[in-house]
Order: structure tokens, then C-alpha cells, then sequence
């Protein structure tokens, strides 16, 4: 009850705009329950009484579930994530609604009618996105964990930029039923922390194959040696070391960790990969053209704010022309545009194509290397407000993240190697060789 009281006390003395609603009845209820089963005696698990947050596009039964948007701002769940109710399940307790970009669109919490997540470490500068809120809490000791969502990067920038740990597992690994969907194809659940065990813990009792969810399947969990790491070569993209996009201290900073790595006895393989404004624009692209088809729902009839007009077809126009954010819609209509007669086969087929040349060359390169090693972002997190005045560059602050969203890669970043950390990605479902080689890292660094 004290740790759920404590956490509970500083979510509300919060300045960094990280929560959109507490669910202080519920915590403490649950905290009750826990307290009763220990006074008896009774064994409990390790998650048991365990606070933690979650971005607010979960489904939690009765809770407000607002994607921080004007159009689902007095939207209660009817139900619960599957992701979620396995952490119910194993007595961790919610705290808190956590603030995002609306719908999962943006890259530092700036588009949400609650106000711009502001970073844990500079109040200044953006929190990064979407899941900037979910990063600030963990990040101030205001949730043990919390639990983002990644479609292009979302839990590892802002991970990177709060100086936490943020893990995208395997496509599939965690069931995505109850996550709004944003890109359906690259969609991921995952926990944020500030360990390595943490994120193990957590990503193992969220795991596995749900009917709900036919992406899902069965996964083998991640042990708890994480010292038994086996890689003996280490990868990274010339091409995103090699540019004029990344920052010269980033840099400096990654190549002399790669130099960490080889005085270990590490081989460090350079290779060649797409440059990052193809990576950029054909995710962009995807996920613009399922953002389009999966948004076409809200429409105020059966979700959200309706906003009545002369007719049936001028309501649905101005329900969501007023509820959605500039960024959404921003969005809705490029992805429509990618979709239509005339464009799809010049754009949205080629990008399908790319993707599919993206996860071959995967598949080559980890034949030769275990590993690959990545910067998590090209620059700093910028101050609050730049990145509305321009989206393009929004954009590309996820040209590290979102190769590895369109190959479905398990992806981690850890607070070390560099300002914004250090990604770690391995082949499909070697969610554990990632876990391990995070474990080396930090002895190392």
C-alpha cells in the first residue's frame, strides 16, 4: 500500500504533463488485497503489488481510454487489453493514463490536448514520442514500469531521450488486441524500465500466442542469465554513421563505444544498408496508408464526439475535422492519397516492395553478424514547440527506429553509448540474445 501511495503522490505533484487520469480508486484497492495476502502469509509473485503505468491507447475496462485526442476524450473502455490483463493477472497495479501524441502520431508528445509531454531531464526540450509519458514517469520514479506502445520507434526514442530502457519485442510476441491500432503491420507492445531485469520480467509475463490477435505466437521465455551472451560479431550502418543527418558528439560517441566492443575480443562488421530517407519514407508511407483505413472507424457514430451537421456525410466530415489533431489528419490524408486510384500502384505498392527488399536484407545480414548496433535517434531532442513548426523533421528523428519496425525486429535501447543510448537489434524472436548482449553493454560502458 506505501509504494502504491508514494508513486500515487508524485503522479499528482507531476509538472511534466504525463498523465492524462489516474486510477487512484483502483490502485489502491488492489494495494489492499496485496497487503491482506502478505499479513497472511501468502506467497506472491513477482509482479505482485508492482505500480505501473500505461500509455492511453490500452483498453482498460471503465477507465477513460482517450488516445489524448478530443475525439475519444470521454471514451470509457468496454473492455481490457490482453497485454495488459495478463499484468492484472499477475498483481501488478495500474496508476496511470499516460500522455502520448495522439493516436501514436508524432515523435515528442506534442500532439495531445492535454499539453506537450515535457522531458524528465530538461523540462525544455520535447520528451520524444509517442510514448513520451509513459518514458517521464518511469523516468522520475513515478511507475516502477509502464508499458508503450511502438509502431516506427515509439518506446525506444523516448526511452533514449528520458535515459531509460525501452524494448520493442519480436512482431507477434505480445498479442497487440486492445492496443489501438495505428499501423497494424508494424504495431508493437512493450515495456519501458530502468533495468535490464525489469523489461525481462515484464516482456515474459506479457508474452504469448493469443486467438484474439492472429499475429501472436508462442514464445519461449527470456531466462534469467542474461550473462550467457554468445555473440562474437557485433554489425552497424555505415550509412547512418557516414552523414550529415547525425549530430557529431553522437557520433564520436557511438564509434568509440564500438571500440569498447573490439577491445573485448567482439568483432565489429561494418555494412551497407538503405539510406534513411528511403527507411523513412517508405514507413511513412505504410503506416499513413493503415493509419488512413484504421481511423476511418471514428467517425462519431459508434466512437467518440459527434459533432452533428446538415447532413449524415457533413457530421462526419466535421466530427472529424474538429476532433482530430492537425497531425492526424495530416496523416489520414496522406495515407488516403497513398491508397487512391492512380497512386497506390506508383507509391503505396512500391512500398510494400521496399519493405520487402528491407526484410531480405535483414536476413542476409544476420548471417554474418549476431548483432547489430545502432544510434536510437541522428540528434538531441529538440525544445518544445520546434517539431510542430516542422514535421519533416519530426519524421526523420525516427530514421533509426523504423528499418527496424518494417523488419519486425526485436530492438532495445539502453541509457549508455551514447546522449540518446544505444540500439541493440537482433534476428526474429532472439528477443533474449538482445537482453543479453544489454546486460554485456552495461559492464562494458
Amino acid at each position: 500500500m506505501s509504494l502504491v501511495q508514494e508513486k500515487l503522490n508524485l503522479l499528482k505533484q507531476n509538472t511534466h504533463n504525463s498523465v492524462n487520469s489516474l486510477l487512484e480508486g483502483t490502485a489502491l484497492a488492489a494495494a489492499k488485497k496485496v497487503d491482506a495476502k502478505i499479513e497472511n502469509g501468502q506467497e506472491i509473485g513477482l509482479l505482485e503489488g508492482i505500480p505501473f503505468g500505461i500509455k492511453d491507447v490500452y483498453m482498460l475496462q471503465g477507465t477513460y481510454t482517450t488516445a489524448s485526442s478530443d475525439l475519444l476524450k470521454k471514451y470509457k473502455a468496454a473492455y481490457t487489453a490482453t497485454a495488459i490483463q495478463k499484468l492484472l493477472d499477475a498483481g501488478a497495479i495500474p496508476l496511470v493514463k499516460e500522455n502520448c501524441d495522439s493516436f501514436g502520431h508524432g515523435s515528442s508528445s506534442e500532439n495531445t490536448i492535454f499539453g506537450a509531454v515535457k522531458n524528465a531531464i530538461n523540462p525544455d526540450l520535447v520528451a520524444g514520442g509517442s510514448s513520451g509519458g509513459s518514458a517521464v514517469n518511469v523516468a522520475k520514479d513515478c511507475t516502477i514500469f509502464s508499458i508503450g506502445g511502438d509502431t516506427g520507434g515509439s518506446i525506444r526514442q523516448p526511452a533514449g531521450y528520458n535515459k531509460i530502457y525501452g524494448f520493442k519485442p519480436t512482431y507477434g510476441r505480445i498479442s497487440r488486441y486492445g492496443l489501438m491500432a495505428y499501423a497494424s503491420s508494424t504495431d508493437c507492445v512493450g515495456p519501458i524500465a530502468k533495468s535490464i531485469e525489469d523489461v525481462r520480467i515484464v516482456l515474459n509475463v506479457m508474452s504469448g500466442k493469443d486467438p484474439r490477435d492472429q499475429t501472436s505466437y508462442v514464445s519461449e521465455a527470456v531466462s534469467t542469465d542474461l550473462k550467457a551472451t554468445q555473440i562474437k560479431t557485433v554489425g552497424y550502418y555505415k550509412n547512418f554513421i557516414e552523414n550529415n543527418a547525425i549530430s557529431t558528439e553522437i557520433q564520436t560517441d557511438f564509434l568509440a563505444t564500438l571500440e569498447k566492443i573490439k577491445a573485448k575480443g567482439i568483432a565489429v562488421k561494418a555494412l551497407d544498408f538503405f539510406d534513411a530517407d528511403i527507411l523513412v519514407s517508405t514507413y511513412y508511407t505504410l503506416a499513413m496508408a493503415e493509419t488512413a483505413s484504421n481511423l476511418s472507424r471514428l467517425d462519431g457514430t459508434n466512437y467518440g464526439a459527434r459533432i452533428e451537421g446538415a447532413n449524415l456525410k457533413d457530421t462526419y466530415s466535421i466530427t472529424r475535422s474538429e476532433n482530430f489533431s492537425e497531425e492526424t489528419k495530416r496523416r489520414v490524408v496522406g495515407g488516403n492519397q497513398v491508397l487512391s486510384q492512380g497512386f497506390s500502384d506508383e507509391i503505396y505498392l512500391k512500398a510494400q516492395n521496399l519493405r520487402n527488399q528491407i526484410s531480405a536484407r535483414f536476413t542476409e545480414d544476420f548471417k554474418d553478424v549476431d548483432i547489430v548496433l545502432s544510434p536510437v535517434t541522428p540528434a538531441s531532442p529538440p525544445e518544445i514547440g520546434e517539431s510542430l513548426q516542422d514535421p519533416l523533421a519530426m519524421y526523420l528523428s525516427d530514421a533509426y527506429t523504423v528499418g527496424f519496425s518494417l523488419g519486425g525486429l526485436p530492438a532495445l535501447t539502453i541509457p549508455k553509448g551514447t546522449s540518446t543510448g544505444i540500439q541493440i537489434t537482433a534476428d526474429k524472436k532472439k528477443d533474449a540474445e538482445v537482453l543479453q548482449f544489454a546486460n554485456f553493454l552495461n559492464e562494458i560502458l
